[in-house]
């Protein structure tokens, strides 16, 4: 994985001590909250409900274990024990002290970390597939791509101050595991009839109060031409984007007003001048980069296999585990592996110090010392011996780590909602385990088959409910908190935004809710078809009328 050089080291360096000088200087009153704001959220710093929350940085999602030791350390240390993995890899303190922020961001720095750019009107954190350099379909392994984008984007002065946040995903794979449709730019690698390596490059996308799939604008770039690409799109928004409406600054707006074809011949005439100049990449520096991200010394293959089929024979509760968390892996003798942070009764995505700690331990003895952060809020063992397996299952069982429910139902995706967000309209954790809690049921989740359930606080859509299969967004209603559902979304390379199917809930109906969905769905589905797959084939009238004719007739009697 990518290890800080002495340039890095340097710029991290100056920005905690320009920081702690800002807070001192706040806190003594010398700077307005007004002045003051701007420069806590380029650094990661917000205020929510109850407290402070430091959104820290994990580019591309990887982690190496003694990051994750010293993230433990932090959360011990300096907020109440755990922290919570996001949607967009990153790693969020919600109890922080704002004058210890900078003692934070300094023990960050001490393992190449930071919080530079996770929050702000600028170019935020880079994600990519959690299965990068490992996913048998994989064109090329974009973290190196990923990376560069990183370094190019960190301190740029000319997209320091942008219309909006801005976020760019990049995927690497056939299948889309990044996001990159829902995305302000998604650049999907692909290799062209003569074999080259080049980006599907696609603008314009994103959730929040205006969802929007993206438009592609360019079906091959060259990889060489990325940066300079990236800064003539990044451009034209910064010149076009609105300034003057919030709800209305996003690059997703500009490309729709503009329509998708002619945004596109902005930035090639923004371009032209561009192409070919300094920022194009080499195979030089493609290289150098490239290096960082060097396969691990693998073991050849060996008896992994007949290994690992005596213990799926003998333990049903394992090969349950394999069935859902264990994934392919390019390596022969190797799988990538899932530790759920979904088990019942605790916060989606969230993690304990001690827990950290624990998982940072077993990466070190089943994946060579590292490890990624997953889009669904669960943390990725990305190299594990196939005969190492059951080892492996059994430690992470006892820390509460191996629910068998990866693609099912119960494998919540969900923002912190009303409990300490200050911008979300209604609780979404209660709401999460009360369904988790419905289903408990193995047997029944599995026989449901994969479902993908989102939940949203707040329009934000910090948990993507516009793309999960069933998705819940928090609202307000005279005060009261209040939710909607929707069907059909779906992420990938063929993304999809859910339909609402009428007036919303209260949070104690919403397990009943779910269910009478589920059960719709058991009853019209064809053989092998997935939630989503029904609900496009029937539409939402079957639906709608099994959920609200009964409430209808509970209401009656």
């Amino acid at each position: 994985m990518y290890r800080y050089d002495a340039i890095d080291a340097t710029l991290v360096a100056e920005r905690v001590a320009q920081f702690r000088d800002q807070t001192r200087r706040h806190l003594a009153g010398e700077l307005s909250e007004d002045d003051f704001r701007p420069l806590r959220l380029q650094n990661g710093l917000y205020v929510q409900r109850h407290s402070p929350m430091l959104r820290v940085a994990i580019p591309y999602g990887q982690l190496s274990s003694a990051q994750l030791r010293k993230l433990a350390r932090i959360a011990r240390v300096y907020d109440r024990g755990y922290g919570h993995f996001t949607t967009r890899q990153n790693l969020q303190l919600n109890w922080p002290r704002l004058e210890q922020a900078p003692e934070i961001l300094a023990e960050l720095a001490e393992a190449g970390m930071h919080a530079i750019q996770t929050s702000g009107n600028c170019i935020r954190n880079v994600t990519t597939d959690h299965f990068a350099g490992i996913a048998p379909d994989e064109h090329v392994d974009p973290r190196a791509l990923a990376e560069i984008v990183r370094q190019w984007s960190t301190f740029h002065p000319e997209f320091a101050y942008l219309p909006r946040k801005f976020k760019i995903a990049l995927s690497g794979a056939e299948a889309d595991r990044a996001a990159t449709l829902v995305h302000d730019i998604g650049l999907h690698a692909r290799r062209n009839g003569a074999g080259e390596l080049g980006l599907r490059v696609i603008v314009g996308g994103g959730l929040g109060r205006t969802p929007v799939v993206g438009a592609v604008i360019r079906e091959f770039l060259p990889w060489r031409d990325l940066l300079t690409y990236l800064e003539a799109i990044l451009r034209v928004y910064n010149r076009h984007g609105r300034r003057d409406n919030a709800y209305k600054a996003r690059i997703k707006i500009l490309v729709k007003a503009l329509g998708p074809e002619a945004f596109r011949d902005q930035v090639e005439a923004e371009w032209a001048p561009l192409r070919g100049g300094e920022s194009t990449l080499t195979d030089e520096e493609l290289a150098r980069v490239s290096a960082h991200f060097a396969p691990p010394a693998y073991e050849p293959p060996g008896d992994d296999d007949r290994a690992l089929a005596c213990h799926l024979a003998a333990d049903r509760a394992f090969a349950r585990w394999v069935g859902r968390n264990v994934h392919p892996h390019r390596q022969p003798g190797y799988r990538a592996v899932t530790l759920s942070l979904k088990k019942t009764g605790v916060p989606p995505g969230d993690l304990t110090a001690e827990q950290m700690e624990l998982v940072a331990g077993l990466a070190e003895r089943f994946s060579f010392g590292e490890l990624r952060v997953s889009h669904e809020q669960n943390l990725i063992l990305a190299d594990v011996r196939g005969r190492d397996l059951h080892a492996l299952w059994q430690r992470a069982r006892a820390a509460g780590l191996a629910t068998p429910n990866v693609g099912l139902l119960t494998n919540v995706v969900c923002c912190p909602g009303g409990d300490f967000c200050a911008l979300a309209n209604a609780k979404s954790i209660p709401v999460a385990e009360a369904i988790q809690r419905r289903f408990e049921d193995l047997d029944y989740l599995h026989d449901i088959g994969e479902l993908d359930l989102n939940i949203s606080g707040c329009m934000n859509s910090c948990g993507h409910h516009h793309v999960g299969h069933i998705g819940i967004l928090g609202v307000d209603k005279n005060g009261a908190e209040w939710y909607q559902v929707s069907i059909g979304g779906e992420q990938g390379l063929d993304a999809t935004l859910g339909e609402v199917i009428g007036p919303s809930f209260a949070a104690a109906d919403m397990p009943g809710v779910i269910s009478r969905l589920v059960e719709t769905y058991l009853d019209l589905r064809h053989e092998d078809e997935r939630f989503v797959d029904t609900a496009h084939r029937v539409g939402l009238a079957p639906f709608k009328a099994r959920v609200y004719g009964e409430r209808r007739e509970v209401a009656h009697a």
